[in-house]
């Protein structure tokens, strides 16, 4: 690692780009947490999940559906697939803009349009940017390729229910304590959300093992070891099994908060049992991230680093380096960097749970829920 450690880096960060700031290693480190967002966001489109990528979405609680949690992201089946060519002329790129050039392909009326623009004058991208929404159903768009003097675009029809969803946390330690103060409170939340969120459910036997209980279709109950049950759930083609399962996966760093070198604290052992994955973005990683594309990047990746300090300026306008927002060119500098890094950005999490299981294991389990045939299952 290129500094000592990631408070030292995270220092760097406050006085090279929040120097104006009142408390600028505080707001590198609110800044750390967009950052692991972001890193998640693009190793997702880096495996090919681009058209199943929603961000903040909803997600209803399994049996309990009068209450929902917003979820970082979340991965939807997808319905259909069209591609459109809008002009490269310097206006924003609108919702109807890319509905008139659908035309007849998809039965427009069925969706109400969002106002969403997929970019605008000042060259900012909406990522997974929705442009309508049915009673069943999510419209979105994203870029393929950007020519001279047009856009060609992907139009992709979500299923409203996922197969997957992906949270982020972060708790930072502030000057002068062992801990951060939230650190118990945001592992409950993660954990809430995880432990509610599927039809396979967690409960313990009374010698402590970990057991999943999932209800067939007549109601009965069917209960195996937790990780047994799940690996059987998802290359299952069981309808019933499938029908409202989703798999839960915890991005975690805290350089220290949650996670020694010797022990897991209390609260990642809260988060390890009610995720079916929880991954921890290492020092190592996020420091990678943080020298190479922001402080001291080399010339092909300067745009990111001009796109993160125009964000987080005194005078700033708009903040162009967020999961939802992104500088255009940025953005395009981001997706080649990770695909050329794609095994280094792999080695870049620790597997806290399951134990034993690798991150291709993960992409592969998310392979296998998106060959579904969500169409027969819901």
């Amino acid at each position: 690692m290129a500094y000592e450690s990631i408070d030292k880096l995270q220092n760097a960060l406050g006085e090279q780009v929040f120097h104006y700031t009142k408390d600028k290693k505080k707001a590198a480190g609110r800044a750390l947490g967009t950052l692991i967002e972001i890193i998640t966001y693009y190793l997702l489109k880096t495996w090919g999940f681009n058209n199943s990528i929603s961000v903040e979405r909803g997600l209803p609680e399994y049996g309990n559906e009068e209450i929902s949690h917003n979820v970082e992201y979340s991965l939807h089946p997808i319905i259909n697939e069209y591609e459109v060519t809008v002009p490269n002329d310097g206006s924003s790129i609108t919702a109807t803009k890319i509905l008139n050039a659908l035309g007849g392909r998809v039965a427009v009326p069925k969706f109400e349009k969002k106002n969403n623009n997929l970019l605008d004058t000042h060259n900012i991208l909406r990522n997974a940017c929705t442009i309508g929404e049915s009673n069943d159903s999510y419209l979105l768009t994203s870029f393929k390729a950007a020519r001279q003097h047009n856009y060609e675009l992907l139009v992709f029809e979500q299923m409203q229910k996922s197969y997957a969803i992906f949270e982020c946390k972060r708790v930072g330690v502030e000057e002068g304590t062992k801990k951060g103060p939230q650190t118990i409170e945001k592992a409950k939340q993660g954990a809430y959300v995880a432990r509610s969120a599927s039809s396979l459910q967690k409960i313990r036997s009374n010698t402590g093992e970990k057991l999943g209980i999932i209800y067939k279709s007549n109601n009965e109950p069917y209960i195996k070891p937790y990780i047994e049950l799940m690996n059987e759930i998802i290359y299952s083609d069981n309808i019933k099994l499938l029908q409202k399962f989703i798999l839960t996966v915890g991005v975690v760093s805290n350089h220290g908060n949650w996670f020694t070198a010797e022990d897991h604290n209390k609260e990642l052992k809260v988060l390890a049992q009610s995720y079916d994955w929880l991954l921890f973005l290492t020092d190592n990683g996020l420091a990678q991230f943080i020298d190479e594309l922001l402080l001291n990047p080399a010339e092909k990746y300067r745009k990111v680093q001009k796109a993160f300090k125009s964000s987080y300026t005194a005078n700033k306008k708009r903040n162009i380096f967020t999961k939802v927002r992104m500088d255009f060119d940025a953005d395009a500098v981001l997706i080649k960097y990770f695909s050329n890094k794609l095994n280094e950005v792999e080695g870049w999490f620790n597997i806290i749970s399951p134990e034993g299981k690798t991150i291709v294991e993960l992409k592969n389990e998310l392979t296998e829920l998106r060959s579904k045939d969500w169409g027969k299952i819901r």
